[in-house]
């Protein structure tokens, strides 16, 4: 994860600033540069306060990367925002709280949408050609996807589909598997310690997949034969994934060292070990935990630590889930054999 080392503080709680510090000066309403840089997939949570919500760029420029953006305010906002891209890309917004009639408003190629009362987990889908533009006097609460436009092509291409000519706009949209899919993925917004790259590729490959599905106009061509991988492609890639039990390596390494795309060595692995790459890791980081738990008296944090876990709660839920017992009570039982 590419994130900036400063941090903003807003109601007593630090969140990481990279998606602010993009947004530049609020006077700032030159045309989006990209670096030309590929950047890691990000996450960031943002919490506004009466004093920080006019701190909020009136112009919130987003990256070329994949990012998952939070944004929180009891308070409404003291200014429209106007979201752009510095890459072909889309906008996916999905609201965690009700908001009253006339509390929300929302624009896109200059015209105001219908949005009328604002249900929970209800979304948005808007192209950022489209310069959404979105205003706020009541309390809110976003999760907002940037996903950018050549990945979805990507996943596209490898499924069989020829190139996304457009997405459907969709304003207030009851979609349930968006709403499932943010469900599951906001524990890991709220959390100091962000989900590793791995979990994000996979998170981005299955929120394109679902895009294109239900909101994408593209043209159907032949399907790719269903097939695994080769026994020297499962060979680099499980070597690839024990020496980064962190997490750090990413999907698109993975495919690369095996010569597929993303989305095609994604659906390969999973045909050939049942479940993918992100968790055969965690299964991984498990085997590895227990073997420390019986073979070793370190603390519950310093195996968490070892085994790639950002630390202790995240590693007792992932090995409680796994395992069905706590670190703790599984370790007791297996070194009084």
């Amino acid at each position: 994860m590419i994130a900036s080392r400063r941090y903003l503080a807003m109601a007593g709680r630090i969140y990481p600033t990279e998606m602010a510090d993009r947004g530049g000066a609020s006077q700032n309403s030159e045309a989006p540069r990209s670096s030309g840089v590929l950047l890691s997939p990000c996450v960031a949570f943002f919490q506004l306060t009466e004093r920080s919500r006019s701190r909020v760029p009136d112009l919130w420029k987003n990256e070329n990367n994949f990012t998952i953006t939070r944004l929180q305010s009891p308070f409404g906002l003291s200014t429209r925002i106007v979201k752009v891209s510095t890459v072909k890309a889309v906008l996916v917004s999905v609201s965690l709280r009700s908001i009253p009639l006339g509390g929300y408003q929302l624009w896109a190629d200059a015209k105001q949408l219908p949005t009328s009362y604002v249900p929970t987990f209800r979304s948005n889908v808007i192209d950022f050609s489209a310069r959404p533009t979105c205003a706020a006097d009541r309390p809110f609460d976003f999760v907002h996807y940037h996903v950018p436009r050549a990945s979805l092509d990507d996943i596209a291409e490898d499924l069989g589909f020829g190139p996304v000519s457009e997405l459907q706009q969709s304003v207030n949209e009851h979609d349930i598997v968006l709403a499932q899919m943010t469900k599951n993925i906001l524990p890991f917004v709220d959390v100091k310690k962000k989900p590793c790259s791995l979990a994000l590729d996979q998170f981005q490959l299955a929120l394109g997949a679902h895009l294109l599905q239900r909101y994408g106009r593209i043209a159907r061509a032949q399907l790719p034969a269903a097939g695994g991988l080769a026994k020297w492609q499962k060979q680099r890639a499980l070597e690839l994934l024990r020496e980064n039990l962190s997490g750090s390596v990413r999907l698109c390494d993975l495919a690369n060292e095996c010569g597929l795309s993303a989305s095609h060595f994604a659906r390969s692995f999973k045909a050939t070990l049942g479940i993918s790459s992100h968790q055969w890791l965690i299964r991984q980081r498990i085997d590895r935990a227990k073997e420390l738990l019986v073979q070793t008296k370190l603390p519950l944090c310093d195996v968490a630590a070892h085994c790639g876990f950002g630390d202790q709660p995240a590693f007792t839920r992932t090995f409680h889930r796994i395992v069905g017992a706590s670190p703790g009570h599984w370790r007791r039982e297996h070194q009084a054999r």
